[in-house]
């Protein structure tokens, strides 16, 4: 460390957040691989909760901001609803920003044959993963049926960037999911492109993030690009509780 400038020695560290990051991330990826998926989120949960708490304690003391016995800053507890609204949709843009930046580098590097494949592959971890992270948060029970998928989906990281609708049918054993404005697809009509055809990622997920919150549900598409689709929603999905 003596022999690099401030400004490498600025660089280490940020390069040591990005290590952190995808070291856990490699350690989810090859327990999911050992023990299987729904194993892998069980002990995440575990993980988690105890390399926060360790990660940011330390960290407060060399920067100097208070935080409570789980490691979450005073700073963002106190932070008003409105300030912690703007702080999760921020997130959630980054989030899907850093989803397409990985599609546009892989499509330039190889093709778009491998970025679309690469990224409906993904779905099938974060989806389920997401749906296990929210079910701890809403403490939903185990199989919640419909109502428990309708809260669920109003809790995903896509409910802060895109505006969603919600309609139950047939006595409650079926919801309507509509994707009525996409973040993703708006920006490419603003420039005059074509919908991205994302039904082969859209199938992958909603049908993963269903079965995660209740096992019971089956997911069909009701219409998502390439499919024509009318000009009140991008894509629209239905889920219906399966007989049995």
């Amino acid at each position: 460390m003596e022999g690099l400038s401030q400004e490498q020695l600025v660089q280490w560290i940020i390069q040591a957040l990005r290590r952190m990051l995808l070291h856990y991330g490699f350690w989810f990826n090859e327990t999911s691989h050992q023990l299987g998926l729904n194993r892998a989120c069980e002990l995440e949960d575990q993980v988690g909760e105890k390399a926060l708490a360790i990660t940011m304690k330390r960290l407060s003391k060399v920067l100097g901001f208070e935080v409570d016995a789980a490691g979450i800053p005073l700073s963002l507890k106190n932070m008003p609803r409105q300030q912690l609204s703007t702080l999760a949709e921020a997130l959630g843009v980054n989030w899907i920003g850093n989803d397409g930046l990985w599609f546009q580098e892989i499509e330039q590097g190889e093709e778009m044959f491998t970025a679309k494949r690469t990224n409906d592959t993904c779905w099938t971890s974060f989806s389920p993963y997401e749906a296990f992270r929210i079910r701890r948060l809403c403490s939903l029970p185990e199989n919640p049926g419909i109502m428990g998928l309708r809260q669920a989906l109003s809790m995903r990281m896509y409910a802060v960037v895109n505006r969603q609708s919600f309609e139950i049918d047939d006595g409650g054993k079926t919801l309507i999911f509509r994707m009525e404005n996409c973040r993703v697809q708006s920006k490419r009509k603003e420039k005059g492109l074509d919908d991205y055809p994302c039904k082969s990622a859209g199938v992958v997920e909603y049908s993963t993030f269903a079965r995660a919150i209740d096992p019971r549900i089956a997911t069909a598409c009701i219409a998502c690009p390439p499919d024509p689709h009318p000009d009140s929603f991008f894509c629209a999905w239905r889920f219906t509780i399966e007989k049995g």
